[in-house]
């Protein structure tokens, strides 16, 4: 028997709460497949404050934002 049937039969002998505290710990320990896009995210955001911290004339109100959505909805 392989290791991962072996595990997989012990796991699924588990009681229930049990099983879930298992699965719980083994998502938990994957990498995210979003982890980098969080990390350009956040790289972006920053750069975006940065830049509003130096020209705040640029910033839209949300008046004006709202009213260019509009404008390209139609």
């Amino acid at each position: 028997m392989s290791v991962i049937a072996e595990a997989e039969q012990l796991a699924l002998s588990l009681s229930e709460s049990d099983r879930a505290k298992l699965a719980d710990k083994l998502i938990a320990s994957l990498p995210s497949p979003l982890a980098h896009e969080d990390e350009d995210w956040v790289e972006e955001a920053l750069r975006r404050d940065h830049e509003m911290d130096e020209d705040p004339e640029s910033v839209m109100t949300h008046e004006e934002f709202f009213a260019s959505i509009k404008e390209h909805i139609g």
